[in-house]
């Protein structure tokens, strides 16, 4: 079974950025408060099941991790990044 990688400001760059090198990276920024991401939480899981080994799959609360949030201009929760050889290639926000 795969695990969610917990993202933060101090590891970003090394378990995303750097790590998406290798493979593709998928960070879900989210916040406990928010309903809607609440509701995606359960999908990421399934997905990072599916991409067990082929892709890691983590989450970043948003609130914790101002410096990351601010960095790549996320406005609105929950917003899904999709990283590969160190850049955003796509990304997804809302439910």
């Amino acid at each position: 079974m795969s695990q969610l990688v917990t993202f933060t400001d101090n590891n970003f760059e090394s378990q995303a950025a750097a790590a998406s090198h290798e493979k593709p990276v998928l960070v879900d920024v989210w916040a406990p408060w928010s309903g809607p991401c609440r509701l995606v939480g359960p999908t990421i899981e399934q997905v990072a099941k599916k991409l067990d080994g082929r892709a890691v799959v983590g989450k970043l609360d948003a609130d914790d991790n101002p410096e990351t949030v601010q960095r790549f201009g996320i406005r609105s929760l929950p917003t899904v990044l999709v990283f590969r050889d160190g850049k955003v290639v796509g990304s997804l926000v809302g439910v």
